[in-house]
């Protein structure tokens, strides 16, 4: 029998989130033995501590109640841990979440094959492409991919997602509704209209430095393994790698240029034993009998090929025309407009946000300074920036030579 949603709350919300509960479960059963058995049994029954038993009677189950009713009227979706939509891989968890609020689809969450994608925030070009290349080429082939919704390497996959038409799930760090990286709002709902952007975290709650690290282990339990990209020595991502090995599941890595730090924590992951990736059938042929009834490459998404992209201290050739070569390894993306005279240009998608259909008026082959888009849109820098943001996810703009935002032609 399923325990009211109020219970776990209150459980979840006095302990806090990433408390081990094997114990309890083992013990009391559910949140509703544990509520009904009392203070006594609780410093009786071994499993609690004395500070713990106080945690307890700080809140009551009925005191869930408008946390249930926010959630209601946002939309958004209570996933506790007895409900059918619970991802199983998380029960076996010590420590698993006891309620997942989740925006989007909660029925992807138990989806058996899914693969976690992390690294750092600060990614090169080189890192963005890969993650969005392998996210891509896996979630077309039947995969749903998990990251954490933040900026570089997560972003980048969970894009390469949408792109590829397939399914992913951004964990944060914080609660919905957080205002917490508000650049990346378009993105993450293009993830709710996806896939599920999901929080062990009671909506609204603020973003910390121990909130982080207690989310990484849901990203790499709820997933077969874990993709590992440009992560340094101390990357957050190493933390997901770590409990990802500590739940038994697989661990990638992308490997990286050996002088560069930001690839030292990869590169170390696979000294230690990680699987190399250099192709997203690096990651799937390992599940491919296990779970064939998933997986269909034949239909796999193939990312456009990229051209002019930024090196990563890149060798340059020393001839006689080393200036000019220097310039064509470190120079962004750019478009020619002579190229593109007979090209037409590319529609938005229907689901994309307003804003970003407003901005993408404005950009033809000949680029535009981003105040030049806030002056003529007439929008605020915030808005028109995450514009942009979104259009870059859809591969629908890029940015060149002086900062200029151009239409992206596919090529």
């Amino acid at each position: 029998m399923k325990c009211p949603p109020e219970y776990w709350i209150w459980l979840q919300r006095t302990l806090g989130a990433g408390k081990r509960l094997d114990n309890f479960f083992a013990y009391f059963g559910n949140p509703v033995n544990l509520y009904e058995a009392g203070h006594a049994e609780w410093i009786h029954s071994g499993v609690l501590s004395a500070k713990d038993a106080q945690k307890l009677v700080q809140f009551s189950p009925s005191q869930s109640y408008s946390i249930m009713k926010e959630c209601l009227n946002k939309g958004w979706e209570i996933v506790t841990y007895d409900d059918d939509c619970y991802p199983e891989r998380l029960r076996e968890l010590v420590n698993p979440p006891c309620v997942l609020y989740v925006s989007g689809d909660k029925n992807i969450l138990n989806y058996p094959l899914s693969i976690g994608m992390v690294g750092t925030r600060d990614a090169s070009d080189y890192g963005l492409n890969v993650a969005q290349d392998i996210s891509a080429s896996l979630a077309g082939a039947g995969v749903v991919i998990v990251s954490g919704g933040a900026l570089g390497v997560d972003s980048a996959s969970h894009s390469g997602a949408v792109m590829a038409g397939g399914k992913t799930v951004a964990v944060l760090g914080c609660g919905l509704g957080c205002n917490y990286l508000a650049s990346n709002e378009p993105l993450r709902r293009q993830i709710a209209e996806n896939g599920a952007v999901i929080s062990e975290f009671i909506p609204y709650t603020e973003p910390s430095k121990s909130t982080f690290p207690i989310r990484n282990r849901i990203i790499s339990g709820m997933t077969l393994g874990t993709v590992v990209i440009e992560a340094g020595e101390k990357s957050g991502s190493l933390i997901t790698a770590k409990a990802a090995l500590e739940q038994g599941r697989d661990v990638f890595a992308v490997p990286g240029d050996i002088t560069n730090s930001n690839h030292f924590g990869t590169n170390n992951l696979i000294r230690d034993g990680a699987k190399s990736v250099f192709s997203y059938m690096d990651v799937l042929c390992g599940y491919i009998d296990a779970y064939s009834e998933y997986i269909n490459t034949d239909k796999r998404y193939i990312p456009p090929k990229k051209t002019g992209i930024k090196a990563e201290k890149a060798p340059v050739e020393r001839k006689n025309r080393k200036t000019e070569q220097s310039a064509q390894v470190y120079e962004p993306q750019t478009v020619s407009p002579k190229k593109e005279e007979n090209k037409m240009k590319p529609s938005v998608p229907d689901y994309a946000s307003e804003t970003a259909k407003k901005v993408f008026e404005y950009l033809d082959d000949e680029g535009i300074l981003t105040d030049e888009l806030v002056q003529k849109s007439g929008l605020p820098v915030h808005e028109v920036l995450s514009a942009l943001t979104e259009l870059e996810m859809y591969s629908l703009a890029c940015m060149g030579s002086g900062k200029r935002y151009y239409v992206k032609f596919s090529v």
